[in-house]
């Protein structure tokens, strides 16, 4: 066991000729205020201390200007008695570095001059570390930890280093030591950010790190490439948000870069790029000699390839027809046959018939290390001169929403609220309809959430609480003031005030008491406790961004008053965005209200039930403070000391719901008074109240700066600000709105053909890939354990677009951050080694003559199975039963279940999960009714079981369920079966009550059960 060292603190380098003047005259202002005022007190008006007791006399005798004057002295020493005390505590709060300083009682101003003068004054005597709270450095509270390894880099993979080994030229010399004096312009250091791998993106604190051995250094690159255009025409604007394939120039004294020498091309690197993949116009008659110049050759590169590919897709919908009637191929013009005629990251939008089938035909596969590719001259020319890594046309202006794949708690959050939208939909799902999906930003919005989204870490906060409130009122404790939240990898750290070393079991004490943490793996433990009837403990908790090791949340109501947001206009609005969306969808949150102001109504979709939009702050502040005057009420009518008492003793619950103030816009100063001194309470009043714009009397003051860091003032936190920019809460309200949809979106029905019939007996099936359920591929070769995950992914995409699809299409789909074309190339051959060949010696994964990707005639997909089998049914009557029953015979539970988190997004923009979703249930259905109007209502239960295997969030499944049930005569089966219903309700804190139709039901059926329901709750 050994104790990791605190990481640094980044201050700054030095203090200015203006920090030494401020610390001079805040430490003149302390000794006038301090020596000066009680000096000349006793000098002019004598000892405050009475020369003998007073008596009744004094107390009787006529008022005079003698005696206003003795009683004006008193209220002067009392007043600086009080001073005295605030800078006692701000001294000692700056120099033992204790967080939150101790509240002077009724000394919310002085105490607040006291810390600006008693903070200025000793930056003259002090390092800036001494005076900010210790829980600035982002591992104070990882301490008598076990020494991790060191972090490696990671070795690239082998493949990508066989078919691309002019991507990196590393000179030698580099790791012998500093390159050796140069001509400014005749060489330069750059540095090509890495494709991620798996959930792991690079970052420049990781660069500087690598290649400058220290990563606060990142300011350095950051300041050589702010606002240069990157190959892919954007530009580095934020220090937390580089892209793969961005080329970085980097300083002079950079290791494990590249060496880019300036001037004509001589096969080297242009914009990181090897010479071979350079754009089109770019590396011709070694013309570009500039950096500009090849910046403006790749954009007019990018610009004629989107027109090539628009002529493409236009010429591709005016030959879909002749192709559906079996035209030929190679008839077509090229830009018909262009690859590119679907964008990348979305789906092909015809499907070749059944007589058509595209897996008829078996063309050589070519794998991207061999010669198999078509030759340049063979290729359409808009492949020709492909960039190696670019980012779809058609989202330049909204982007790739990486503040929302960042987000994590707050996706966790918006996706379980966007489910329990979608579950609303299935109530009014008609037969034969799936529900309405998202399209365009919202479709990326919702891919970018549920990249992010840690369900997990979500758990670990909301029981991890709730379990700590349970366990200190059993013991008669009552709740600590947390201040700070570090959420990280593997545990749940709280910073406290005052310290206590005596945490509840399973958590653990750390930093003398002022740390309390529980481990990621107690999380199982926690869960068994019964806690729905705990009350949220910190339900303002919210994230205000990220540091190295984590993430950071504080509770604002530990404020005691107002925060002020300072920073740009679109900054703060992006962090006040990030605030409101976060605590209207948590789940450490119980019932709660939001008032927002300046932000308009859209916001409300979101969470009706806990947001008020009002267009100013005085339509907000009577329900304010009739709110306080109400916690006041009930404070004195239950007799516990504070909210946080009244909630873990679970006394009174209604009356410490919080009530929340989020303003978009600087309020007047008239109006800033008086929510100054409705916020100023001195106690916590379940209420918090964060305001934009410098606001006088805010109790604390956080500043944003246009490049995303958030500074939390006092509290001592610098993070990497969590945001949500405008275009991208508005993409999330568009989620909310195709949510709220009462329409269906036809499916085809059951009688839909489908693309083609698979093998049924009379060829065993070289590969079986099962997704309905845990996804299972049962293939000839293999594949190791690590890429197992990736490569299934890749299959699942193929086998749910028979039809074929692109390289670009496939990297766009399951890479959204963008991939290097050797990575795909690589991943795809894996999967292709991985399925083998077919009884006849083919490939089971091959190219086509248009470069699509496609599965061979001998792999079988369960869902196209399904599809089939629903068809043929409505082919064949007689045998539909038998049909319907080995269709549902293929369902062994939800849609891909058990998928890593962070994959499969682009199911956001498919249709696969939701028309999985419908036809499914309405397949269920069909055969629960057919086999009732049968007498066999055994089967019938079998039948609603299995749709349910799938689609469980579907109650008229439910309903057939019980109907079966209650058909067979087995009453205590039925009541088995609602009691069930009833759990999964309860067990879900996203979940809303039955359907209307669900409850009559039951009530039907058991009508003892609304009674019992009542009396269990």
């Amino acid at each position: 066991m050994s104790t990791i060292r605190r990481q640094p603190v980044r201050i700054d380098r030095g203090r200015g000729p203006g920090d030494v003047a401020v610390g001079v005259l805040a430490l003149a202002a302390l000794a006038a205020l301090l020596v000066g005022v009680p000096f000349a007190l006793v000098t002019f008006f004598g000892s405050p201390i009475p020369g003998r007791p007073p008596s009744m006399e004094t107390l009787t005798q006529r008022l005079d200007t003698t005696a206003l004057m003795r009683i004006l002295v008193i209220v002067v020493w009392l007043a600086w008695l009080q001073l005295a005390a605030c800078v006692l505590v701000e001294v000692y709060a700056g120099i033992r570095g204790v967080g939150v300083p101790a509240r002077v009682p009724f000394a919310g101003g002085p105490q607040a001059v006291a810390h600006r003068l008693v903070v200025a004054a000793l930056l003259l005597f002090t390092a800036t570390t001494v005076v900010v709270p210790a829980l600035t450095a982002p591992r104070a509270t990882h301490v008598q930890v076990k020494d991790p390894p060191r972090q490696q880099q990671q070795p690239r993979p082998a493949a990508e280093h066989a078919e691309a080994p002019a991507t990196r030229q590393a000179p030698a010399e580099e790791d012998a030591g500093p390159a050796a004096p140069m001509e400014q312009n005749a060489v330069r250091k750059i540095y090509r950010v890495r494709p991620p791998e798996g959930r792991h993106h690079e970052s420049l604190w990781e660069i500087a790190e690598k290649c400058l051995g220290d990563g606060r250094r990142y300011r350095e690159i950051y300041a050589l490439n702010k606002g240069k255009v990157q190959p892919d025409g954007t530009r580095l604007t934020m220090a937390s948000l580089i892209r793969p394939g961005w080329v970085l120039d980097m300083p002079a004294d950079a290791t494990h870069v590249e060496v880019v020498h300036r001037g004509p091309h001589d096969g080297q690197h242009e914009h990181g790029v090897p010479h071979s993949e350079v754009p089109g116009g770019v590396h011709h008659h070694g013309s570009v000699n500039t950096e500009k110049q090849a910046v403006e050759a790749a954009r007019r590169a990018a610009e004629q390839e989107a027109r090539q590919r628009q002529a493409s897709h236009e010429a591709g919908q005016g030959t879909q027809g002749s192709d559906r009637q079996g035209g030929s191929e190679a008839a077509r013009p090229p830009a018909a046959q262009s690859p590119h005629a679907t964008a990348p990251g979305t789906a092909p939008s015809g499907r070749p018939s059944a007589q058509a089938s595209p897996r008829a035909a078996h063309p050589t596969p070519a794998r991207p290390e061999h010669s198999g590719h078509p030759s340049e001259q063979q290729r359409p020319p808009a492949e020709q001169h492909r960039p190696a890594e670019r980012q779809p046309v058609h989202l330049s202006a909204f982007g790739w929403p990486e503040e929302l794949a960042v987000a994590s708690l707050l996706a966790a959050g918006v996706l379980a609220v966007l489910g329990r939208r979608r579950r609303e939909q299935l109530w009014r799902r008609a037969f034969g309809t799936r529900i309405a999906r998202p399209e365009g930003e919202a479709a990326l919005a919702e891919q970018a959430l549920r990249i992010g989204a840690d369900t997990d870490a979500t758990r670990l906060l909301d029981l991890g609480l709730r379990q700590m409130s349970q366990a200190l009122a059993a013991e008669g404790r009552t709740l600590p003031t947390v201040y700070g939240v570090h959420l990280g990898t593997d545990s749940l750290d709280l910073w406290i005030a005052p310290a206590d070393r005596n945490p509840p079991v399973p958590w653990e004490e750390y930093d003398n008491g002022q740390v309390w943490r529980l481990n990621a793996g107690a999380l199982d433990e926690v869960a068994t406790a019964d806690l729905a009837d705990v009350l949220a403990p910190y339900p303002g908790l919210v994230s205000i961004g990220t540091n190295d090791t984590g993430r950071i949340l504080v509770d604002l109501e530990t404020a005691h008053g107002l925060i002020s947001l300072q920073g740009p206009d679109e900054a703060r609005r992006a962090v006040l965005a990030a605030v409101a969306v976060e605590l209207a969808t948590n789940r450490w949150s119980d019932h709660m209200r939001i008032t927002l102001v300046g932000f308009g109504e859209e916001l409300s979709l979101i969470a009706p039930d806990r947001i008020r939009t009002v267009a100013t702050l005085a339509e907000a502040l009577p329900e304010l403070e009739s709110r306080t005057e109400e916690v006041r009420q009930a404070l004195a009518a239950s007799g516990v000391d504070s909210v946080l008492t009244g909630r873990c003793r679970g006394v009174f619950g209604e009356a410490w719901m919080p009530h929340y103030l989020i303003m978009a816009d600087p309020p007047t100063p008239e109006e800033a008074e008086r929510l100054v001194a409705l916020a100023r309470t001195g106690q916590r009043m379940a209420a918090g109240y964060i305001v934009a714009g410098e606001t006088p009397g805010a109790t604390w003051t956080w500043d944003v700066t246009r490049d995303g860091r958030l500074r939390a003032g006092v509290l001592g936190f610098d993070v990497e600000a969590q945001l949500v920019p405008e275009r991208h809460y508005r993409a999330v309200l568009e989620l909310f709105r195709t949510a709220g949809r009462a329409d269906g979106v036809p499916y085809g029905g059951l009688d839909e053909e489908p693309v083609a019939p698979p093998a049924m007996g009379e060829v065993r099936p070289a590969v079986d890939i099962r997704i309905l359920g845990p996804v299972e591929v049962d293939a000839p070769g293999v594949v190791e354990e690590s890429r197992r995950a990736l490569c299934a992914e890749v299959l699942v995409y193929l086998a749910t677009h028979p039809e074929g699809v692109h390289p670009t299409v496939l990297g766009g789909a399951v890479w959204p951050r963008g991939v290097s074309a050797p990575v795909r190339d690589a991943t795809v051959a894996r999967v292709a080694d991985w399925l083998g060949r077919d009884s006849r010696g083919r490939p089971n994964l091959y190219h086509d003559e248009r470069g699509r990707i496609r599965l061979g005639s001998e792999v079988r997909v369960d869902w196209e199975m399904f599809r089939w089998l629903v068809w043929r049914s409505a082919a064949e009557p007689a045998s539909e039963t038998a049909y319907l029953s080995y269709a549902l015979d293929l369902v062994r539970g939800p849609l891909l279940a058990g998928r890593p988190p962070g994959r499969y997004s682009w199911l956001a923009a498919e249709d696969l999960e939701y028309e999985a979703t419908a036809r499914v249930a309405d397949v269920a259905h069909r055969l629960v009714l057919m086999r009732l109007d049968d007498g066999d209502a055994r089967d019938a239960v079998s039948a609603a079981r299995a749709g349910l295997r799938l689609a469980v969030d579907d109650e008229g499944l439910w309903r057939d369920l019980l109907r079966a049930t209650h058909a067979t005569g087995d009453q205590a089966a039925v009541h088995g079966i609602v009691d069930e219903l009833s759990d999964r309700v309860s067990a879900d804190p996203f979940a809303a009550q039955l359907q209307p139709e669900t409850e009559a039901l039951v009530e039907e059926l058991v009508p003892q059960w609304r009674v019992a329901a009542e009396g269990a709750g």
